[in-house]
Protein backbone atom coordinates (compact mmCIF):
# COMPACT_ATOMS: atom_id res chain seq x y z
CA UNK A 1 0.00 0.00 0.00
CA UNK A 2 2.96 1.94 0.66
CA UNK A 3 4.53 1.50 -2.18
CA UNK A 4 1.24 2.38 -4.59
CA UNK A 5 1.20 5.39 -2.59
CA UNK A 6 4.54 6.89 -3.37
CA UNK A 7 4.59 5.89 -6.83
CA UNK A 8 0.93 8.20 -7.18
CA UNK A 9 2.83 10.84 -5.60
CA UNK A 10 6.07 10.41 -8.18
CA UNK A 11 3.27 9.78 -11.17
CA UNK A 12 3.69 13.00 -13.56
CA UNK A 13 1.03 15.09 -13.66
CA UNK A 14 -1.19 15.72 -16.76
CA UNK A 15 -3.11 18.91 -17.01
CA UNK A 16 -6.27 18.68 -17.23
CA UNK A 17 -6.57 20.91 -20.91
CA UNK A 18 -3.85 18.39 -22.48
CA UNK A 19 -6.52 15.20 -21.65
CA UNK A 20 -8.86 16.95 -23.57
CA UNK A 21 -7.01 17.77 -26.16
CA UNK A 22 -5.45 13.98 -26.95
CA UNK A 23 -9.41 12.92 -26.15
CA UNK A 24 -10.35 15.64 -29.23
CA UNK A 25 -7.12 13.96 -31.29
CA UNK A 26 -8.17 10.78 -31.28
CA UNK A 27 -12.14 11.54 -31.83
CA UNK A 28 -10.92 13.48 -35.13
CA UNK A 29 -8.34 10.53 -35.83
CA UNK A 30 -11.44 7.98 -35.59
CA UNK A 31 -14.15 10.13 -37.22
CA UNK A 32 -11.43 10.64 -40.39
CA UNK A 33 -11.29 6.73 -40.38
CA UNK A 34 -14.92 5.90 -40.40
CA UNK A 35 -15.87 8.83 -42.82
CA UNK A 36 -15.48 6.86 -45.87
CA UNK A 37 -17.09 3.89 -44.67
CA UNK A 38 -19.92 6.40 -43.71
CA UNK A 39 -20.00 8.21 -47.09
CA UNK A 40 -20.11 4.60 -48.92
CA UNK A 41 -22.41 2.97 -46.42
CA UNK A 42 -26.02 4.25 -48.20
CA UNK A 43 -24.95 2.38 -51.14
CA UNK A 44 -24.17 -0.57 -50.21
CA UNK A 45 -27.46 -0.58 -48.10
CA UNK A 46 -29.28 0.32 -51.53
CA UNK A 47 -27.86 -2.55 -52.94
CA UNK A 48 -28.28 -5.09 -50.68
CA UNK A 49 -31.54 -4.38 -50.29
CA UNK A 50 -32.22 -3.81 -53.94
CA UNK A 51 -30.21 -5.75 -55.58
CA UNK A 52 -28.38 -8.50 -53.40
CA UNK A 53 -31.65 -9.80 -51.61
CA UNK A 54 -34.27 -9.83 -54.72
CA UNK A 55 -31.27 -11.90 -56.59
CA UNK A 56 -30.85 -14.82 -53.16
CA UNK A 57 -34.67 -14.85 -52.99
CA UNK A 58 -34.93 -15.76 -56.65
CA UNK A 59 -31.52 -18.47 -56.29
CA UNK A 60 -34.05 -19.66 -53.43
CA UNK A 61 -37.29 -19.75 -54.62
CA UNK A 62 -35.83 -21.31 -57.96
CA UNK A 63 -35.21 -24.57 -55.55
CA UNK A 64 -39.06 -24.87 -54.64
CA UNK A 65 -42.13 -25.75 -56.45
CA UNK A 66 -44.41 -22.61 -55.30
CA UNK A 67 -47.63 -20.83 -57.29
CA UNK A 68 -48.39 -17.54 -57.35
CA UNK A 69 -51.75 -17.85 -55.43
CA UNK A 70 -50.19 -19.48 -52.63
CA UNK A 71 -46.77 -18.46 -52.10
CA UNK A 72 -46.72 -19.93 -48.36
CA UNK A 73 -47.21 -23.47 -49.41
CA UNK A 74 -43.73 -24.47 -51.08
CA UNK A 75 -42.61 -27.83 -51.67
CA UNK A 76 -38.85 -28.41 -51.87
CA UNK A 77 -37.75 -29.84 -55.21
CA UNK A 78 -33.62 -28.84 -55.59
CA UNK A 79 -32.88 -28.60 -58.87
CA UNK A 80 -35.66 -30.01 -60.33
CA UNK A 81 -36.40 -26.40 -61.94
CA UNK A 82 -33.55 -26.34 -63.84
CA UNK A 83 -33.49 -29.81 -65.14
CA UNK A 84 -36.77 -29.33 -66.13
CA UNK A 85 -35.41 -26.35 -68.61
CA UNK A 86 -32.80 -28.77 -70.00
CA UNK A 87 -36.26 -30.82 -71.64
CA UNK A 88 -38.21 -27.69 -72.36
CA UNK A 89 -38.50 -26.95 -75.57
CA UNK A 90 -40.39 -23.45 -75.40
CA UNK A 91 -37.14 -22.55 -73.17
CA UNK A 92 -35.34 -23.48 -76.11
CA UNK A 93 -37.09 -21.79 -78.80
CA UNK A 94 -36.86 -18.80 -76.74
CA UNK A 95 -33.47 -18.57 -76.07
CA UNK A 96 -33.07 -19.34 -79.92
CA UNK A 97 -35.58 -16.21 -80.82
CA UNK A 98 -33.75 -14.25 -77.91
CA UNK A 99 -29.91 -15.15 -79.73
CA UNK A 100 -31.40 -14.48 -83.61
CA UNK A 101 -33.44 -10.78 -82.34
CA UNK A 102 -30.31 -9.74 -80.25
CA UNK A 103 -27.78 -10.66 -83.02
CA UNK A 104 -30.44 -9.06 -85.75
CA UNK A 105 -30.75 -5.82 -83.70
CA UNK A 106 -27.26 -5.48 -81.93
CA UNK A 107 -25.13 -5.60 -84.76
CA UNK A 108 -26.84 -3.23 -87.28
CA UNK A 109 -27.74 -1.02 -84.23
CA UNK A 110 -23.70 -0.59 -83.67
CA UNK A 111 -22.82 -0.46 -87.17
CA UNK A 112 -25.72 2.26 -87.76
CA UNK A 113 -24.63 4.30 -84.84
CA UNK A 114 -20.82 4.09 -85.52
CA UNK A 115 -21.83 6.07 -88.85
CA UNK A 116 -24.45 8.02 -87.70
CA UNK A 117 -21.94 9.02 -84.91
CA UNK A 118 -18.77 9.71 -87.70
CA UNK A 119 -21.54 12.07 -89.51
CA UNK A 120 -22.50 14.10 -86.19
CA UNK A 121 -18.91 14.94 -85.84
CA UNK A 122 -18.53 16.92 -88.76
CA UNK A 123 -18.69 20.38 -88.99
CA UNK A 124 -22.33 20.44 -89.70
CA UNK A 125 -24.42 23.81 -89.58
CA UNK A 126 -27.55 22.86 -87.26
CA UNK A 127 -25.33 20.26 -85.36
CA UNK A 128 -27.14 20.18 -82.08
CA UNK A 129 -30.77 19.63 -83.64
CA UNK A 130 -29.29 16.31 -84.98
CA UNK A 131 -27.80 15.51 -81.67
CA UNK A 132 -31.07 16.19 -79.79
CA UNK A 133 -33.01 14.56 -82.67
CA UNK A 134 -30.59 11.18 -82.05
CA UNK A 135 -31.40 10.72 -78.67
CA UNK A 136 -35.37 11.09 -79.28
CA UNK A 137 -35.85 7.60 -80.04
CA UNK A 138 -33.99 6.82 -76.74
CA UNK A 139 -36.48 9.38 -75.00
CA UNK A 140 -40.16 7.57 -76.29
CA UNK A 141 -41.56 4.97 -74.68
CA UNK A 142 -41.34 1.75 -75.46
CA UNK A 143 -45.27 1.26 -75.14
CA UNK A 144 -45.95 4.13 -78.26
CA UNK A 145 -42.75 2.82 -80.43
CA UNK A 146 -43.99 -0.67 -80.68
CA UNK A 147 -47.43 0.70 -81.10
CA UNK A 148 -46.61 2.62 -83.78
CA UNK A 149 -44.48 -0.30 -85.66
CA UNK A 150 -47.54 -2.52 -84.92
CA UNK A 151 -49.22 -0.46 -87.10
CA UNK A 152 -46.61 0.05 -90.02
CA UNK A 153 -45.90 -3.78 -90.32
CA UNK A 154 -49.62 -4.81 -90.54
CA UNK A 155 -50.21 -6.97 -92.94
CA UNK A 156 -53.48 -5.27 -94.98
CA UNK A 157 -52.94 -1.95 -94.26
CA UNK A 158 -49.55 -1.37 -93.18
CA UNK A 159 -47.03 1.20 -94.26
CA UNK A 160 -44.07 -1.28 -95.08
CA UNK A 161 -46.34 -3.55 -97.03
CA UNK A 162 -47.75 -0.90 -98.98
CA UNK A 163 -44.29 0.27 -99.66
CA UNK A 164 -43.13 -2.94 -100.89
CA UNK A 165 -45.90 -3.53 -102.88
CA UNK A 166 -44.91 -0.38 -104.89
CA UNK A 167 -42.20 -2.51 -106.37
CA UNK A 168 -44.11 -5.35 -106.96
CA UNK A 169 -43.55 -7.41 -103.99
CA UNK A 170 -45.74 -9.43 -102.06
CA UNK A 171 -47.19 -8.33 -98.84
CA UNK A 172 -45.55 -9.87 -95.86
CA UNK A 173 -47.17 -11.13 -92.85
CA UNK A 174 -44.85 -9.34 -90.40
CA UNK A 175 -46.64 -10.53 -87.21
CA UNK A 176 -47.19 -14.19 -88.16
CA UNK A 177 -43.95 -15.54 -90.35
CA UNK A 178 -40.91 -16.81 -87.99
CA UNK A 179 -38.69 -14.15 -89.70
CA UNK A 180 -40.36 -11.52 -90.45
CA UNK A 181 -41.57 -11.43 -86.87
CA UNK A 182 -37.94 -11.70 -85.56
CA UNK A 183 -36.88 -8.68 -88.07
CA UNK A 184 -39.83 -6.45 -87.16
CA UNK A 185 -39.03 -6.60 -83.38
CA UNK A 186 -35.46 -5.94 -83.84
CA UNK A 187 -36.40 -2.92 -85.81
CA UNK A 188 -37.85 -1.58 -83.20
CA UNK A 189 -34.56 -2.32 -80.98
CA UNK A 190 -32.44 -0.62 -83.18
CA UNK A 191 -34.75 2.37 -83.86
CA UNK A 192 -35.03 3.51 -80.37
CA UNK A 193 -31.10 2.46 -79.16
CA UNK A 194 -29.36 3.44 -82.22
CA UNK A 195 -29.42 7.02 -81.69
CA UNK A 196 -28.33 6.47 -77.74
CA UNK A 197 -25.50 4.69 -78.88
CA UNK A 198 -24.23 6.97 -81.28
CA UNK A 199 -24.07 9.81 -78.74
CA UNK A 200 -22.01 7.57 -76.86
CA UNK A 201 -19.81 7.10 -80.06
CA UNK A 202 -19.62 10.64 -80.24
CA UNK A 203 -18.59 11.62 -77.03
CA UNK A 204 -15.73 9.32 -77.16
CA UNK A 205 -14.95 10.47 -80.45
CA UNK A 206 -14.06 14.10 -79.39
CA UNK A 207 -11.94 12.74 -76.52
CA UNK A 208 -9.06 11.41 -79.16
CA UNK A 209 -6.46 14.21 -79.95
CA UNK A 210 -6.60 15.85 -83.39
CA UNK A 211 -2.74 15.47 -83.60
CA UNK A 212 -3.50 11.87 -84.03
CA UNK A 213 -5.61 12.63 -87.07
CA UNK A 214 -3.13 15.45 -88.27
CA UNK A 215 -0.15 13.03 -88.09
CA UNK A 216 -1.98 10.18 -90.08
CA UNK A 217 -2.74 12.93 -93.17
CA UNK A 218 0.61 13.60 -92.97
CA UNK A 219 1.74 10.40 -93.32
CA UNK A 220 -0.53 10.00 -96.22
CA UNK A 221 -3.69 8.16 -94.55
CA UNK A 222 -6.71 8.74 -96.29
CA UNK A 223 -10.35 9.10 -94.94
CA UNK A 224 -10.94 5.64 -94.42
CA UNK A 225 -7.28 4.49 -93.25
CA UNK A 226 -7.94 7.34 -90.65
CA UNK A 227 -11.12 5.98 -89.35
CA UNK A 228 -9.73 2.71 -89.32
CA UNK A 229 -6.45 3.23 -87.10
CA UNK A 230 -6.95 6.33 -85.47
CA UNK A 231 -10.47 6.55 -84.97
CA UNK A 232 -11.75 2.49 -84.02
CA UNK A 233 -8.84 2.23 -81.26
CA UNK A 234 -9.99 5.37 -80.15
CA UNK A 235 -12.69 4.24 -79.28
CA UNK A 236 -12.78 0.84 -77.94
CA UNK A 237 -13.69 1.45 -74.43
CA UNK A 238 -16.96 2.97 -75.96
CA UNK A 239 -17.77 0.00 -78.26
CA UNK A 240 -17.21 -2.41 -75.48
CA UNK A 241 -19.43 -0.58 -73.40
CA UNK A 242 -21.97 -0.18 -75.91
CA UNK A 243 -21.65 -4.30 -76.73
CA UNK A 244 -22.11 -4.87 -73.14
CA UNK A 245 -25.14 -3.23 -72.51
CA UNK A 246 -26.79 -3.96 -76.30
CA UNK A 247 -26.26 -7.66 -74.85
CA UNK A 248 -27.91 -7.49 -71.45
CA UNK A 249 -30.79 -5.57 -73.40
CA UNK A 250 -30.89 -8.45 -75.78
CA UNK A 251 -31.21 -10.98 -73.06
CA UNK A 252 -33.70 -9.02 -71.41
CA UNK A 253 -35.66 -8.10 -74.01
CA UNK A 254 -39.05 -7.87 -72.94
CA UNK A 255 -41.28 -4.64 -73.99
CA UNK A 256 -41.04 -4.86 -77.76
CA UNK A 257 -41.92 -8.25 -78.34
CA UNK A 258 -44.99 -8.43 -75.60
CA UNK A 259 -46.84 -5.70 -77.35
CA UNK A 260 -46.09 -6.02 -81.04
CA UNK A 261 -49.25 -7.89 -81.63
CA UNK A 262 -52.35 -7.51 -79.82
CA UNK A 263 -52.98 -10.76 -79.78
CA UNK A 264 -50.08 -12.63 -78.88
CA UNK A 265 -49.33 -11.69 -75.32
CA UNK A 266 -46.99 -13.79 -73.58
CA UNK A 267 -46.67 -16.24 -76.27
CA UNK A 268 -44.79 -13.75 -78.40
CA UNK A 269 -47.28 -15.60 -81.28
CA UNK A 270 -49.12 -18.10 -82.41
CA UNK A 271 -46.27 -20.43 -82.93
CA UNK A 272 -44.21 -18.92 -80.20
CA UNK A 273 -41.90 -17.48 -83.15
CA UNK A 274 -40.94 -14.36 -81.24
CA UNK A 275 -41.22 -15.38 -77.80
CA UNK A 276 -37.81 -14.24 -75.74
CA UNK A 277 -36.46 -15.57 -72.58
CA UNK A 278 -38.05 -12.39 -70.81
CA UNK A 279 -41.40 -13.18 -72.44
CA UNK A 280 -41.42 -17.02 -71.35
CA UNK A 281 -40.18 -16.06 -68.02
CA UNK A 282 -43.14 -13.55 -67.72
CA UNK A 283 -45.50 -16.42 -69.18
CA UNK A 284 -44.21 -18.85 -66.88
CA UNK A 285 -44.62 -16.69 -63.55
CA UNK A 286 -47.27 -14.24 -64.43
CA UNK A 287 -49.60 -16.21 -66.41
CA UNK A 288 -49.21 -19.70 -65.61
CA UNK A 289 -48.23 -18.86 -61.77
CA UNK A 290 -45.21 -21.07 -61.57
CA UNK A 291 -43.14 -18.47 -59.22
CA UNK A 292 -40.53 -21.53 -58.69
CA UNK A 293 -40.14 -21.98 -63.01
CA UNK A 294 -40.00 -18.54 -63.46
CA UNK A 295 -36.96 -18.08 -60.93
CA UNK A 296 -35.34 -20.92 -62.57
CA UNK A 297 -35.05 -18.91 -66.12
CA UNK A 298 -34.13 -15.89 -64.49
CA UNK A 299 -31.03 -17.12 -63.05
CA UNK A 300 -30.14 -19.40 -66.46
CA UNK A 301 -30.73 -15.86 -68.33
CA UNK A 302 -28.36 -14.84 -65.61
CA UNK A 303 -25.52 -17.54 -66.05
CA UNK A 304 -26.30 -17.01 -69.44
CA UNK A 305 -25.02 -13.48 -69.37
CA UNK A 306 -21.81 -14.52 -67.32
CA UNK A 307 -20.95 -17.52 -69.46
CA UNK A 308 -20.97 -15.01 -73.00
CA UNK A 309 -18.96 -12.40 -71.02
CA UNK A 310 -16.69 -15.17 -69.65
CA UNK A 311 -15.74 -16.50 -73.29
CA UNK A 312 -15.74 -13.25 -74.64
CA UNK A 313 -12.88 -12.65 -71.92
CA UNK A 314 -11.22 -15.86 -72.52
CA UNK A 315 -10.54 -15.07 -76.10
CA UNK A 316 -9.57 -11.39 -75.84
CA UNK A 317 -7.26 -13.02 -73.00
CA UNK A 318 -5.97 -15.37 -75.55
CA UNK A 319 -6.08 -12.95 -78.32
CA UNK A 320 -3.78 -10.53 -76.56
CA UNK A 321 -1.15 -13.54 -75.67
Amino acid sequence: MAEEVVERALAPVVPAGRGRRERRDRLGRLRSRSAPYALVAPFFVLFGAFGLFPLVATAWTSLFRVELTAPEAREWVGLHNYARLLTDEFFWNALANTVLIGVLATVPQLLLALGAAHLLDARLRGRLFFRVAALAPYATSVAAATLVFALFYGRDQGMVNWAIGLVGLDPVDWQNGPWASKFAVASIVIWRWTGYNALIYLAAMQTIPHELYEAAALDGAGRWRRFRHVTLPGLRPALAFTGLVSTIGAVQLFGEPLLFSSGAGASGGADHQYQTLGLYLYEQGWVNLHLGRAAAIAWAMLLLLVAVFGLVRLVRGRGAR
